[in-house]
């Protein structure tokens, strides 16, 4: 920040001074001390900055800001500071508040950042009640943007190319926080590359993720107009090479709003989800309901990642079913996660989340091969029996797996279940006996797959026949 640790020291003093004169004068005003209720209950957000990770050239400027909340009835004197990553902390400020019921003071502080920095800020109220809100982090990442000709490279090296355009590119309407301009982003590189990029709108980073982009991928983020006004939307890709295109629009926004009934609330509830195993994608669907007239935008997200949003605009108070469609999931969030839908009307909001399940690799699938006949085995024939017979066929799995099979001979099941581990293809091989009392073996055989899945050969049809004894044999059996 442009404070350095001397300067914040001094600034800590200044604070508990200025404290300890507004303990002094509520103290020495005990009237006024008796007409306000014994204790005043405060909340405090989270801490959030104007661009929570930021991107781009540096000195930056980062804005936080926070809401206390106050049950008050009558008047009191709220007093902050805020407290930083660094360990130092702002001077106290003060705000008068009046007023019964709950009242809302939004309060902020800017800073400038000249280097890469991860940090946080809380906002301490010191008074009427002391209450400090959790950390609200941030980050700062410095880098130079310049434009590179690209054209000489050699093709082994990783190109990229860029094309953005705004969908409406024209907007006229209602600016509620319903209404949304999308900006859409083709990435295209030369060969499989994790691609590093940012939205920049008007001049502020609104989006920063890195993707696996094969061939082309499209990306994109929506926008809320809040006025009349030309804009430019900014796709930048920062690695494996440099690259932008810029997308203009030009918003106007119609006077009138929907009116809200008094006190409106919004409800999200019956929030489920789905995960499809096949292609590794989640969806969901729940219901968003209001008390009364007014306009709903819902945002759903997963992982913390908004995936999806929407808008309705109710007349009356009723419930809307909104779905999430499909939607890919891609690094960790495959090992599962959670969906969140957060609804948002005018003066309320709400949320739920769901846990998803993880993907499941689809199980191996085996098939099996006709069983052939690989050979015939004459010794038997010398015993008054047919010949023996050998067969053979071939197992094949998808992936790793125990294959659990047994073979039929003639229709009847001619032993038991036996098994085998099977990744690709494997042969088996399977034998019978000659008849007592017959020179010819014959029938049919088949192999039956009972797991991971049920699968047959099919039945072969086999015939073996014992040689003919040689003449001299012939011979001594007449005499």
């Amino acid at each position: 920040m442009k404070s350095n640790a001397l300067v914040r020291k001094v600034a800590a003093a200044a604070s508990t001074a200025v404290l300890a004169g507004l303990v002094a004068g509520l103290a020495a005003s005990p009237a006024q001390a008796a007409a306000k209720p014994a204790k005043t209950k405060v909340s405090v957000s989270t801490p959030k900055a104007s661009d929570r990770k930021y991107v781009g050239s540096c000195p930056a400027d980062i804005t936080f800001s926070a809401t206390v909340k106050l049950k008050l009835k009558g008047k009191t004197t709220l007093a902050y500071r805020w407290l930083h990553g660094d360990g130092s902390k702002s001077k106290v400020q003060t705000v008068k508040v009046s007023g019964n019921g709950v009242k809302r003071v939004k309060v902020s502080e800017k800073a400038t950042f000249k280097s890469d920095l991860k940090g946080w800020q809380q906002l301490q109220v010191l008074s009427p009640r002391k209450v400090t809100s959790k950390k609200g982090y941030f980050s700062v990442d410095c880098v130079k943007l310049h434009d590179i000709d690209r054209t000489h490279l050699d093709k082994k090296k990783k190109r990229v190319s860029v094309s953005a355009w705004a969908t409406p590119s024209t907007y006229a309407g209602y600016c509620t926080p319903g209404s949304k301009i999308d900006f859409v982003g083709r990435i295209k590189v030369n060969r499989p590359s994790w691609v590093k990029y940012r939205w920049v709108v008007n001049g502020k980073t609104v989006d920063y993720d890195k993707v696996k982009v094969w061939k082309s991928r499209k990306v994109s983020v929506g926008f809320s107009p809040r006025h009349s006004h030309r804009g430019k939307a900014v796709l930048e890709v920062l690695s494996p090479a440099r690259a932008a295109d810029s997308a203009y629009y030009k918003v106007h926004c119609k006077d009138h709003t929907p009116a809200p009934s008094p006190k409106v609330k919004v409800d999200a509830s019956s929030l489920v989800t789905a995960t499809n195993h096949d292609s590794c994608k989640v969806s969901a669907h729940a219901r968003v309901s209001t008390t009364g007239a007014d306009r709903v935008r819902w945002v759903w997200s997963v992982n913390g990642r908004t995936v999806d949003s929407g808008a309705a605009t109710f007349h009356r108070a009723g419930s809307k079913l909104v779905t999430l469609s499909e939607t890919a999931l891609h690094g960790a969030a495959k090992n599962g996660g959670t969906i969140r839908l957060a609804v948002f009307g005018s003066n309320d909001s709400d949320s739920i989340a769901q846990s998803y399940a993880a993907c499941q690799a689809p199980k191996p699938a085996v098939s099996v091969s006709s069983v052939s006949v690989t050979g015939q085995r004459n010794e038997m024939c010398a015993d008054n029996r047919g010949p023996g017979v050998d067969f053979k066929a071939t197992l094949t799995s998808s992936g790793p797996t125990t294959v659990r099979y047994y073979w039929v001979i003639n229709g009847k099941r001619d032993h038991n279940t036996l098994e085998r581990q099977v990744n690709g293809s494997l042969d088996v091989t399977w034998g019978v006996g000659g008849t007592h009392g017959a020179s010819v073996t014959s029938g049919s055989v088949e192999l039956v797959v009972i797991s991971p899945n049920a699968t047959s050969s099919g039945a072969t049809q086999f015939h073996a026949t014992c040689p003919a004894p040689a003449p001299s044999e012939k011979a001594d059996e007449s005499a």
